[in-house]
């Protein structure tokens, strides 16, 4: 899972940070036609990256977007429990690669402070970035 890395949401994460992170993801499969989640559910503190194939987004029933190989949907669940704004289904046979709020309080607990390390380097850049301008 090396190319996940590569990804975005990624960028500014140091790599053995994003190294933690994959290893504690877990892949879940999703027939086509399967609801992952339904808009106005309460979260369930996952986000999706999608391995292969594709899902369509709904409001209210009607389609508004796909989401194709690679791309990254409801990460705002490890933040809040906000409920859903749109349905997601498998649009084909799925496979995802999944963080659960449970895995990342696991990394943040036991990985002896890497991930809080890399938290706080970020906010250090953001701070000294400001008092530049």
């Amino acid at each position: 899972m090396s190319w996940l890395k590569n990804l975005k949401i990624f960028n500014w994460i140091n790599e053995d940070v994003v190294n933690n992170i994959l290893d504690n993801c877990k892949e879940e499969f999703f027939k086509a036609g399967d609801t992952i989640f339904v808009e106005w559910e309460v979260s369930n503190w996952k986000w999706y990256i999608i391995k292969n194939w594709n899902v369509d987004i709904k409001i209210k029933w009607q389609k508004i977007a796909e989401l194709n190989q690679w791309d990254i949907f409801w990460e705002i669940a490890l933040l809040n429990e906000e409920e859903r704004t749109a349905t997601v289904i498998a649009a084909t046979d799925l496979v995802v690669i999944v963080l659960s709020i449970n895995n990342l309080i696991e990394m943040i607990n036991n990985d002896e402070n890497t991930i809080n390390k890399e938290i706080l380097r970020r906010i250090e850049e953001n701070l000294e970035s400001a008092y530049k301008k």
